[in-house]
């Protein structure tokens, strides 16, 4: 059960209730690219996976998506994100990039993913393009 007056796992500094929840369940949509990618570790911390497969470019919809996205969220537990920098991805842009970095645990041993998202406008919507990981 997810408490909606915790703190967003986003690291907006607002409640679940007045940030990504709406998100989740389609309430409004994401008006940048960072709050759409903020939107989607939530999502991964709370394990909603028809998010995360619904925000990622139909292009990239694997027939094992669903599955694969589920596998990995099972596995860890977020527990800290830290945007680095933005580019573009702003209202009126169809283009942008998040460079991030999640906190994870896995099997008990802190770890982090850095990537560079890439986000696109799909119709109206952000969706996850693709991502580069490294550092």
């Amino acid at each position: 059960m997810i408490n909606i007056r915790q703190t967003c796992p986003c690291a907006s500094g607002k409640t679940y209730a007045n940030c990504c929840r709406k998100l989740h369940q389609d309430k409004t949509i994401a008006q940048t690219a960072e709050q759409l990618m903020r939107s989607r570790y939530s999502a991964y911390s709370f394990k909603l996976i028809d998010y995360l497969v619904k925000t990622t470019h139909p292009d990239k919809r694997t027939a094992n998506l669903h599955q694969e996205i589920s596998d990995w969220a099972d596995q860890v537990e977020f527990y800290r994100l830290e945007i680095i920098s933005t580019r573009q991805g702003l209202a009126t842009d169809k283009i942008g990039k998040v460079e991030f970095i999640a906190h994870f645990r896995l099997q008990n041993k802190e770890q982090q993913l850095y990537e560079i998202s890439r986000f696109k406008r799909h119709r109206k919507d952000w969706v996850y393009l693709d991502g580069e990981i490294g550092k």
